[in-house]
């Protein structure tokens, strides 16, 4: 007989990495219209390492409106998580199916995000059929698979909020990162435009590789001196303004936000009724359909995935405090 538990990363208390616990908890099992699937590989990203210290995050140091943080805190937990399982962005193989299904079937490799109910930090996971899942391509790895949903997704709904044209001028701020290196595929290899990323030193070779045009090591130059402007600033972290960066972008310019409080709300407000240069704070809600699209562009090639370091699953304490040292290069993976 099977066993009905299975091993997981588990944090029942807010703090640094050493909250996390690997220990037993009772294994999920698909309801009629879920799939389970064994997770072979999970990224961690900056969502998990915000939820795992998240009643010790100051205000300054949360990216997006105070609302949001407020919501976060009761979808969290205020003394203690509710969620006690991270992670959200997986790869796996179909374990079961609920007797609804009809998009997967048992023994398919698949990739998927399960946004803010997180979860995948564990042997086995169960999603809805419709919900951000779908067949990984065959020739990548689940390591590599697993780090493609949050960053590509993210990504993809974002660059949809403006209207990017073959041979604009895109400079991408962050783009190192998970939503930031998919960002400059996807705007120079799907959009065609001529990307230009601003990273630190240690991710400035592998943007280079992804398509940009030219990097910037933001520790060593001010992109708003050198006098080149932009059709599209994309901010992913919304830590720069627009007051600083207005000079850099061209007439009809656009400074898009992934992270914004509600000073750069008025700022969109007031972009959208005066001047020729426009400040858009945007929310990304991917869907199966947007994974579905970059399953596809990864199997033209068009799209990597780029990979720091893999850690075995028991070490995630420890791959939490590379992604806190802040000296990473593309994303880091818990392989199981």
């Amino acid at each position: 007989m099977k066993s009905s538990r299975m091993k997981a990363i588990v944090y029942k208390e807010y703090g640094g990495p050493d909250v996390l616990h690997l220990q037993e908890v009772e294994k999920p099992y698909p309801k009629g219209n879920e799939v389970l699937v064994r997770v072979h590989a999970v990224s961690v990203n900056y969502g998990d390492i915000i939820a795992r210290n998240f009643r010790n995050i100051q205000a300054s140091e949360f990216n997006m409106l105070s609302l949001f943080r407020i919501l976060a805190r009761f979808g969290f937990g205020f003394s203690k998580p509710r969620i006690n399982i991270l992670g959200n962005t997986f790869a796996g193989e179909v374990e079961m199916v609920g007797n609804d299904v009809t998009q997967f079937k048992k023994g398919e490799q698949v990739f998927g995000y399960t946004g803010e109910k997180m979860g995948a930090y564990a042997e086995y996971l169960c999603l809805p059929q419709d919900g951000i899942l779908a067949v990984k391509p065959s020739d990548m790895t689940y390591e590599e698979a697993a780090s493609v949903p949050y960053g590509a997704t993210m990504a993809l709904c974002l660059l949809k909020k403006v209207n990017i044209q073959k041979g604009q001028s895109v400079l991408i701020i962050g783009a190192s990162g998970a939503i930031g290196s998919s960002a400059v595929q996807l705007a120079s290899h799907y959009f065609g435009a001529e990307v230009t990323g601003v990273c630190s030193t240690q991710g400035m070779e592998a943007v280079k590789s992804l398509g940009a045009v030219k990097v910037i090591d933001y520790r060593k130059e001010d992109f708003t001196q050198n006098g080149e402007t932009y059709d599209l600033i994309f901010d992913i972290l919304g830590k720069g303004s627009f007051s600083k960066y207005r000079a850099s972008l061209k007439q009809n310019g656009v400074y898009l936000l992934a992270s914004f409080k509600t000073a750069k709300l008025f700022q969109m407000l007031r972009t959208s009724i005066i001047g020729d240069k426009k400040v858009i704070c945007a929310l990304a809600v991917p869907n199966q359909g947007d994974l579905v699209f970059i399953k596809e562009f990864l199997e033209e090639r068009k799209l990597k995935p780029v990979i720091d370091r893999c850690f075995p699953f028991e070490e995630a304490a420890q791959a939490h405090r590379h992604v806190e040292a802040g000296s990473k290069r593309g994303n880091v993976v818990l392989t199981l």
